[in-house]
């Protein structure tokens, strides 16, 4: 079988590979080296017929090499346990009424992993098989998923250790020592109780929302938000904390739109944005609030959070708003502004990071009006 770059006409295996993955519109047939996954088709000798591209990169097997092979040679498919998978399932001689396999991980020569899920083709719901159609992907999505998760728990497990070590030893004392100790001692440790559960309900609404982003669930309760008077809150609360005045610049420009948004969610980004350039920045922290217009050219409202420290490195722009990246070792659980990043995606905005003027980080997100449609009318 001679394996070309150019096909003026369609060989009778192209024909047949084409019908595999034909879409059903007369019209339209699609080239299996389109699809993104690896495409493997045998006839009903187990010869293969098709072995598109990414089946190539997959795994790693010439396209010459496969074409008009027995299945099992083409493919040598072994499942965890070392058997070869042809034999085990036996689509040409097993159950007729078998339809599919369903995706499972197999082991190729050499241990290279592959995700594989069959159809079975039949003129007749329990006649003779008449087409294999095989598809592979890879494991790499899978894996960087799987370490994804790995990371979300040890991050979880290494959070909640401290302040439940610490609300467990001041219980514990209290309960055992009480009458030992004086009114403001006791008043102490409960504070600090009290401190400590605040932060494990904060990390359990964060991994909250990380699953309702991570999972297209999170809700958006649209209302009419006074954004310059949330950022003033915000303000406040800062210097009530202990921040001095001038830390502190705020610049509202005129001609603000009207921004429906859910307050609570815009307070959660305003919040994260300001403790970030306090905790990791320093010098004055800036707040600009201004008209700006959306990507599709509707008015929009958007916000500028710049500070004078000493910025984030070039190289890790494009990590910041990642799982657990975190700009200095100031604590923080870096899922902030993953979670921040989810809010205004759901919002319709954007949100970007750069340098500031003075050399700090500067981020700047922007919420497009989004009136209900109700009120157009």
């Amino acid at each position: 079988m001679t394996v070309g770059t150019s096909r003026p006409s369609p060989t009778p295996d192209a024909v047949l590979c084409r019908d595999a993955v034909r879409t059903g519109a007369s019209a339209y047939g699609l080239d299996p080296d389109d699809l993104p996954d690896g495409l493997v088709v045998a006839d009903e000798a187990g010869r293969v017929v098709c072995f598109n591209e990414a089946a190539v990169r997959i795994t790693a097997v010439p396209k010459a090499r496969a074409l008009g092979a027995a299945l099992e040679h083409a493919l040598p498919l072994e499942d965890l346990k070392g058997r070869r998978w042809w034999a085990l399932t036996d689509p040409y001689g097993g159950l007729a009424t078998r339809v599919a396999q369903p995706e499972r991980n197999l082991l190729l020569p050499g241990g290279r992993e592959v995700l594989v899920s069959a159809r079975y083709v039949r003129d007749t719901p329990t006649g003779p098989l008449r087409r294999l159609v095989v598809s592979l992907r890879g494991t790499e999505a899978r894996r960087r998923t799987e370490r994804s998760h790995a990371e979300l728990i040890a991050t979880v497990a290494h959070e909640l250790r401290s302040p439940l070590t610490s609300v467990k030893g001041f219980t514990a004392t209290l309960l055992a020592k009480w009458e030992r100790f004086t009114d403001d001692q006791k008043r102490l440790m409960l504070e600090t109780v009290d401190a400590d559960a605040g932060r494990i309900s904060r990390l359990i609404a964060e991994l909250l929302d990380i699953s309702r982003i991570d999972s297209g669930r999170l809700e958006v309760r649209r209302q009419i938000v006074d954004l310059p008077a949330a950022v003033e809150r915000h303000v406040q609360a800062h210097l009530a904390g202990g921040q001095a005045p001038d830390r502190f610049a705020l610049r509202i420009r005129p001609g603000l739109p009207g921004l429906w948004a859910d307050p609570d969610k815009v307070d959660q980004v305003l919040g994260n944005l300001l403790e970030n350039a306090v905790r990791h920045g320093e010098g004055t922290v800036t707040i600009e609030v201004a008209p700006a217009a959306a990507d599709d050219d509707e008015k929009g409202t958007a916000v500028t959070v710049s500070d004078e420290g000493p910025g984030i490195p070039e190289e890790s722009m494009s990590r910041v708003f990642t799982r657990f990246w975190r700009g200095s070792k100031r604590g923080g659980t870096g899922l902030g502004l993953y979670i921040v990043k989810g809010i205004v995606e759901a919002h319709g905005g954007t949100i970007t990071v750069g340098r500031a003027p003075r050399g700090g980080a500067q981020f700047r997100f922007t919420l497009p009006v989004g009136t209900p449609a109700h009120l157009h009318q």
